[in-house]
């Protein structure tokens, strides 16, 4: 079978293609939009485990399809347990030693645009938004948003997305440098794949230590970051107000806020 158009499908909920030096993994869930149960977890976190571990792998891509990205948790089953080399999702927590770059059609909602930040780069088409609708559901962005988003946009638009819900679009994404390349609809994965080519057609030890090196730049206590965070969601999964936002969203109806 030629390489470039290997398919890989022993991997659950998420394809894994091989085009040379370069690996597009698709999280291929489309009937939950892509939301994220505990099988999908474990699927991106061994996609992701093989494409550190394999050398010959030098860049990859990372899609939901042509119609979305993801729609973060699934809330009717939730996300299942963190992974131990990944962390929520199998990526938030991961320290990434290659480029991932995102490429993002439609939405990125809650841990979906939670999973894009956790990558090197996003590319979009002018289709994409990203949200943290989870104080809509008496949540909190409970897998990196909470000090990742302040670090990659200006901290009053982190601020407005974080405590509102309100979606950003993606030209107004890329205004503010979160997004990399703007392109049109059903072009972000052939443009993040161009990127990604020109990357892995450069001298591998250089990207890595290149890539260690600017992340190392920008050092901040994730480890505290990441206990604040799980401080704010255990209180807020512990609140009146999270069983009521969750049921709401459920039965698609309006939730009544108690303050409890």
């Amino acid at each position: 079978m030629n390489a470039s158009a290997e398919l890989r499908s022993d991997i659950v909920a998420v394809r894994v293609e091989r085009k040379g030096a370069v690996q597009v993994l698709t999280m291929d869930r489309p009937e939950r939009r892509n939301a994220f149960d505990g099988a999908m977890t474990q699927a991106l976190d061994a996609a992701l485990n093989e494409f550190e571990d394999d050398d010959s792998v030098l860049a990859a891509v990372l899609t939901g399809g042509p119609d979305f990205f993801s729609a973060g948790t699934d809330i009717r089953v939730w996300a299942g347990e963190p992974t131990e080399r990944g962390g929520p999702y199998g990526i938030a927590g991961r320290e990434l030693g290659k480029p991932l770059i995102a490429a993002v059609e439609g939405a990125a909602a809650g841990g979906g645009f939670e999973i894009a930040l956790a990558t090197t780069m996003i590319v979009a088409s002018r289709t994409a938004f990203f949200s943290f609708p989870e104080v809509g559901l008496g949540l909190i962005a409970e897998c990196g948003g909470l000090f990742r988003a302040p670090r990659a946009l200006p901290l009053n638009i982190a601020r407005e997305l974080l405590l509102t819900g309100e979606p950003l679009p993606a030209q107004r994404a890329y205004d503010l440098g979160l997004v990399n390349r703007l392109t049109e609809l059903g072009a972000a994965l052939p443009e993040a794949l161009a990127i990604a080519g020109r990357i892995a057609a450069q001298a591998p030890i250089a990207v890595r230590e290149t890539l260690r090196a600017v992340e190392a730049a920008y050092p901040a206590d994730d480890e505290q970051r990441w206990l604040e965070t799980s401080t704010a969601k255990e209180r807020a999964r512990a609140s009146a107000d999270a069983t009521e936002g969750v049921t709401a969203f459920l039965a698609k109806r309006p939730p009544h806020w108690t303050g409890t």
